[in-house]
């Protein structure tokens, strides 16, 4: 730990588990603000030569974080589902039930999020985490199984099988704008108050829509339960074994996106039937997405054990992952109060450089919050009270 952050509250957390989730936090914090919170628009006044730096510069974060961030922190939820199971069975309790009504916590926040920005995850997460409380006592080899064929998209190949057997099958899509183009409406148009009552529920049914259209649903418990399993094999402690994996994950996530990502631009190309495209778009986006999230977290976790300067920098991470809960939702507040036409209503003004500019400074003052408040606590605010939440009616004490 560099000197910096030896005055954290001490917990008995895995560190480099932090670093990753903070670092797939920044990045999330950063393409959030590129898309301006889900406004998405162009300013009137920007010269064509930084209208093309913006174009690029969209694309190239796109490309490096879009739907890999996400990934990140999705894996990371499952393996945290896991050290809470753990840690309970060793004092012969069973969480699995109290971790029901966690979900139901997390609902909740996620309505409270939905209010300020319309692309929340965390209903996502409280609905498909149902997934993991009847496999956490699965065998690994089942659980490794059941998140290969989730992450195979089998609703996709579904529509592909149904649309060659069927040429009259037509796939519907796109039920998702109309509420989205509510939304829109409103966070570039309306007050605060116009705004919160199109979040909800026209903001909640366009994000998990969109999610469901796009195979968010099966992807991310997919990505739950490869990070229980990651968990239960312990490969993110320091061993032989872990380096080993990561070093071989890293390579077979290079292996694998090359001819994925080339799939992936080509299909439009091979596939002219709209019905079976659009599927096999998804397929392909979604595996080689799940790809090039291994190349970032097996690199991450490969510095972050090779110790020296960079690791030192990837302590920056920390503090900011510990606090992901509260970062989350206050990002999004302090975001939609600068872009949104109730607040700054800087979407006119902000092209794509300047909202990356924007995220940056966003993750910069949460860090140093997040160094200040982890100094005196043990945990973030939102932290504290779902943890004091999940506890509620029972007469032990939070572990």
């Amino acid at each position: 730990m560099t000197n910096h952050y030896q005055n954290l509250t001490h917990t008995d957390r895995i560190d480099v588990v932090d670093a990753l989730r903070g670092f797939a936090l920044c990045a999330i914090v950063l393409l959030h603000n590129t898309e301006q919170y889900n406004v998405l628009q162009t300013p009137e006044w920007i010269p064509a030569f930084l209208h093309t730096i913006d174009s690029w510069l969209l694309k190239i974060m796109f490309f490096l974080f879009g739907g890999k961030a996400y990934a990140i922190f999705s894996l990371l939820f499952g393996f945290s589902f896991y050290i809470q199971i753990r840690n309970q069975e060793r004092r012969g309790v069973d969480f699995r039930w109290r971790f029901l009504w966690r979900l139901v916590l997390l609902f909740g926040f996620g309505m409270l999020h939905s209010l300020f920005y319309p692309g929340d995850i965390l209903i996502l997460y409280a609905t498909v985490g149902l997934v993991l409380v009847p496999l956490a006592r699965v065998s690994n080899k089942a659980l490794l199984i059941i998140a290969a064929i989730l992450m195979l998209q089998p609703l996709e190949w579904g529509r592909i099988i149904y649309a060659l057997c069927d040429p009259s099958y037509t796939l519907q899509g796109g039920a998702y704008l109309p509420y989205y183009h509510n939304v829109c409406t409103a966070l570039t148009e309306g007050t605060f108050w116009d705004a919160l009552r199109a979040n909800v529920p026209d903001g909640v049914l366009y994000s998990n829509i969109w999610a469901a259209e796009n195979g968010r649903f099966f992807q991310t418990a997919s990505l739950f339960l490869f990070g229980m399993l990651l968990g239960r094999l312990e490969l993110f402690r320091k061993s032989e074994q872990s380096l080993r994996f990561w070093r071989q994950a890293l390579v077979a996530g290079i292996i694998g996106f090359i001819p994925l990502y080339a799939l992936r631009l080509t299909l439009p190309d091979l596939i002219h039937n709209t019905t079976i495209l659009t599927p096999a778009k998804i397929l392909a986006l979604s595996l080689s997405n799940f790809a090039f999230t291994t190349i970032l977290a097996s690199g991450f976790i490969l510095l972050w054990y090779r110790g020296g300067k960079i690791a030192d920098r990837q302590w920056i991470f920390v503090p900011f992952g510990r606090m992901s809960l509260s970062n989350y939702i206050g990002q999004s507040i302090v975001g939609a109060s600068i872009y949104y036409a109730w607040g700054l209503g800087m979407y006119r003004y902000f092209g794509t450089t300047a909202c990356l500019i924007t995220g940056i400074l966003i993750f910069a003052a949460q860090q140093r919050l997040s160094v200040w408040w982890l100094s005196r606590y043990r945990q973030g605010p939102l932290e504290y009270v779902w943890k004091k939440g999940t506890w509620l009616f029972s007469n032990r004490k939070a572990a």
